[in-house]
């Protein structure tokens, strides 16, 4: 294996591109709400045909430094925080109270992950 698949911050970089795609694809259409639900379906999965292409290797180089739980809630934990900037940017809902809230608590779930095995 290479020090590219070996690095730490490869499959950050990878989910958050990733996660970007995956947005778009999903929420993206919301702002074409007068196109036909076939167009904006066609558009997001070739969206996220992108989103695969980069997650895939996320996971699988991924895997060589982190577990599948650590790799998960990376995961989750990135999708929050590129839907919170897409939400307030693209779709120009802000976040809320309640909102952020709920962040803390996946926040805290990534605490417990990472806390060392006794």
């Amino acid at each position: 294996m290479t020090d590219l698949t070996q690095s730490r911050w490869l499959p950050i970089v990878l989910l958050t591109a990733s996660n970007v795609f995956m947005t778009f694809a999903w929420y993206g259409h919301l702002k074409f709400k007068q196109h036909p639900i076939w167009v904006v379906t066609l558009a997001s999965w070739g969206i996220a045909l992108f989103e695969y292409c980069l997650m895939v290797p996320a996971n699988r180089w991924g895997s060589n430094v982190y577990s599948p739980a650590q790799l998960k809630i990376m995961q989750e934990v990135i999708t929050l925080l590129v839907f919170s900037v897409f939400s307030i940017y693209w779709l120009e809902a802000p976040i809320k109270w309640n909102h952020i809230a709920a962040f803390g608590c996946i926040l805290m779930a990534v605490a417990f992950l990472v806390i060392p095995k006794s």
